[in-house]
């Protein structure tokens, strides 16, 4: 059986009345205890000197694997913007093409081209053998085939020849 449901009392009525009366008073006369939801801390900081470390809370708001996701997806984004702006200004500059500005661009390695090629020929010819060979005679030609041809399977056939 619990206190609260027994038959016989320790003391009689009027002695636990006021008891309880004295409990209530003594803690009604306490002063109400307010728990602080923040601190300030007023003192100064040291002008000079070192400073002991305060500790502080890993409080993440994300976990790691989701904040390398984030910025691995800004690193891409970047990369991509990149390379978007770059075919931009190629785009641009293609647009204002102009057969003035081909000619202009495209002349001076036509010319270099050219004496390149020039000069190539003129020694390729200075290397030349003059002389000339004159054959005489009856000339044969024999050729002499051998084909052997095989053929595998129905629907995707596959054909081997031989040739020698």
């Amino acid at each position: 059986m619990g206190p609260l449901n027994t038959t016989q009392s320790g003391m009689p009525e009027s002695e636990a009345a006021a008891e309880a009366r004295r409990l209530i008073d003594d803690w009604a006369a306490r002063p109400v205890r307010h728990h602080p939801t923040s601190f300030r801390d007023d003192t100064e900081p040291p002008a000079f000197g070192t400073t002991p470390p305060v500790r502080q809370e890993d409080h993440r708001i994300v976990p790691a694997w989701a904040a390398g996701i984030a910025v691995a997806s800004i690193g891409v984004g970047a990369g991509i913007t990149g390379i978007g702006c770059g075919a931009w200004l190629v785009l641009q500059g293609l647009s204002s093409v102009t057969l003035n500005g081909v000619l202009m661009v495209t002349l001076p390695l036509a010319g270099l081209a050219m004496a390149a090629t020039a000069i190539g020929g003129a020694i390729s010819k200075a290397r030349a053998a003059v002389t000339k060979t004159v054959f005489e005679g009856p000339v044969t030609h024999h050729t002499e085939i051998h084909n052997n041809s095989t053929t595998r399977g129905a629907f995707f056939a596959r054909t081997r020849n031989e040739i020698r």
